[in-house]
């Protein structure tokens, strides 16, 4: 457990390193091509955020000019951005596509609810075997495959995909490959700037089947469609792997799990809806999930310094891409020009024990486990898009259902 020096946003490749080369996976610190971190970054993404032609184009690959992506994700999953104000950002645009978009916020917001609600259970199939390939693969992901090697190729530099091509690595890790989905899951998770535990790990869910009972299929037809002209550089053009569709499979349901359908306790997933405190705060404690500069405990109180604690037992199990935490650390060291800031690398119940903080709450089950030990003296409501209910999440169309009226 220490305290570590605060790096000039300039210097935070070579600070990744020195202070934290032991919890990533490369051989060396990488950056991302395209991502940076920090308020700045993200504000100025907003700012010129056009969604014209996101219902036609979301799907597209290559070329990258024909992408509708919007690629914001890396700061809505640091809370750089927040649902809400992405939301609003795009009020004007065309009809069509501003429904489609928020309509994957919506999604995003869903993910949430489902994994504040399930957690760690969300690590094992919630509905259905997933559909996974009879014969198995030595190499989940073969990079003599153009279409992978591709993929991957844009993974390993910018540490993003989008979406279709997510669908492609979970559907080819698991439906194709044979192997295991799960481990898929984390492997993606730890290479993904934006990786989460609730938006990724349902998609690989709905992607194999596990989710909804009805398996994405990959095959050629679909790199073709999304990617034209890759298939006839590859390689592989005269023996494609994945011509055929994968074999259908038999869907095999398993044992309901209840709180797919009703949560007894829909206070507790959402956190508090108005500020509860009992005491003085002394510092604001920022986690991963909330670094943004309208954090509402950090807005809160703009005199206060602020903590944010690398945790090394959780890092050293992930074993995350450098880019991710050069993405951290930038966003830190930004804030770090404004504000008083201090870096831990240690426990964060260790590092805070016994100190009155302000902290604002959040979705995931390590925050409730690390908050009970911490003891927050005042906790702020997250910023929820649509706050959670009690009723099914057994589907996007049934937990939307739920919904209150905007």
């Amino acid at each position: 457990m220490s305290q570590l020096p605060v790096p000039a946003v300039d210097a935070v490749p070579a600070w990744v390193g020195e202070h934290l080369g032991h919890l990533h996976r490369d051989d060396e610190v990488r950056p991302s091509g395209r991502f940076r971190g920090g308020q700045a970054a993200a504000d100025a993404a907003l700012a010129t955020l056009d969604i014209t032609g996101y219902a036609s184009r979301r799907n597209e690959v290559l070329p990258e000019s024909r992408r509708g992506a919007s690629a914001m994700s890396p700061w809505i999953r640091h809370g750089l951005l927040q649902l809400p104000e992405v939301w609003d950002a795009v009020a004007d645009a065309p009809t069509r596509d501003r429904s489609k978009y928020r309509d994957e916020l919506l999604w995003q917001e869903y993910s949430r609810h489902l994994y504040a609600r399930l957690g760690t259970r969300t690590r094992s199939a919630l509905r259905a075997e997933p559909a996974r390939g009879r014969a198995r693969w030595q190499e989940p992901w073969p990079r003599d495959m153009l279409c992978l090697d591709t993929v991957l190729g844009e993974l390993d530099d910018d540490g993003w995909l989008v979406n279709q091509t997510r669908m492609w690595v979970s559907s080819q890790w698991t439906v194709r490959a044979g192997h295991d989905w799960a481990a898929g899951d984390d492997e993606l998770f730890a290479r993904l700037i934006d990786g989460s535990r609730a938006a990724n790990r349902v998609g690989w869910q709905w992607t194999v089947g596990a989710g909804n009972g009805k398996a994405h299929g990959f095959s050629r037809w679909q790199v073709r469609k999304r990617a034209p002209g890759l298939c006839e550089r590859c390689p592989l053009a005269a023996d494609c792997p994945i011509e055929a569709w994968p074999e259908d499979q038999p869907t095999r349901w398993l044992e309901r799990e209840p709180l797919m359908a009703a949560d007894p306790s829909p206070g507790v997933t959402a956190g508090p809806s108005s500020v509860e405190s009992g005491g003085t705060p002394e510092a604001v404690w920022l986690t991963a999930e909330s670094l943004g500069t309208t954090d509402p405990a950090l807005a809160a109180h703009p005199d206060l310094p602020v903590v944010f604690v690398f945790d090394e037992p959780l890092l050293a199990r992930l074993q995350l891409a450098s880019k991710r935490l050069v993405f951290l650390a930038e966003t830190l060291a930004e804030l770090a020009e404004d504000r008083e800031v201090e870096l831990h690398l240690g426990s964060p119940t260790e590092v805070l024990a016994g100190r009155p903080v302000a902290v604002t709450h959040a979705p995931v089950p390590g925050f409730r486990e690390r908050a009970r030990v911490v003891a927050p003296v005042e906790v702020h409501p997250w910023p929820w898009l649509r706050r959670p209910h009690a009723g099914p999440v057994s589907s996007f169309s049934a937990w939307r259902k739920g919904l209150p009226r905007p």
